[in-house]
């Protein structure tokens, strides 16, 4: 599998369930969110454009995805919001195509456009490096089976890991997306 190929397979609708470790606080957090991923060709206008913004070839790109979340955290103070998108695109290594670079037009820790390392391994995991100037973020993401990912994230800052994150994607199925369907928990869904 190559990278294109995993953004392929998590195209969809995702109910996410995250636990967020802080860790200097030894403190976890619980929270969730809805998830869309759409696969975008590399000849998509929205992948030009973020090829062109950190200054690839658009040429060079295999085509990534785009994705929109919205969700909230335990500890939100009022008004405060966990939603958004960003435009990824894959720029495979000319020698590898299982690695290379994943641009973002915003990224995972900071709202800045950031361009990572990905590595998809032996087990078929997607793996990302983003450095930011104040932090790195490294991320793997995993699919048990076709209908659930799973993702950690850890994220350094100032010389240590200040947070680690476990999130379970469980994909929503078409007719499970209606107004009259109640969320269900992760171990009816899976059997944990």
């Amino acid at each position: 599998m190559d990278g294109m190929e995993f953004f392929r397979r998590s195209a969809g609708h995702w109910r996410s369930q995250r636990t967020t470790h802080h860790l200097p606080f030894r403190r976890a957090e619980a929270g969730g969110s809805e998830i869309k991923v759409e696969s975008l060709e590399a000849e998509d206008p929205r992948i030009v454009e973020i090829c062109q913004m950190h200054e690839f070839d658009p040429n060079l790109t295999v085509g990534g995805a785009l994705v929109s979340w919205d969700g909230s955290m335990a500890w939100d103070k009022e008004g405060e919001q966990h939603q958004g998108k960003s435009v990824f695109a894959l720029v495979p290594d000319p020698e590898n195509p299982k690695k290379g670079k994943l641009l973002r037009e915003r990224g995972y820790a900071e709202i800045v456009p950031v361009a990572g390392e990905y590595e998809v391994d032996d087990e078929g995991a997607l793996n990302l490096v983003t450095e930011y100037e104040t932090m790195s973020v490294i991320e793997r993401f995993w699919f048990p089976n076709p209908d659930l990912r799973l993702r950690t994230s850890t994220v350094k800052r100032f010389g240590g890991f200040n947070t680690a994150t476990f999130c379970a994607e469980i994909r929503i199925q078409e007719e499970e997306n209606t107004p009259t369907s109640a969320p269900q928990p992760i171990d009816a869904i899976t059997g944990w």
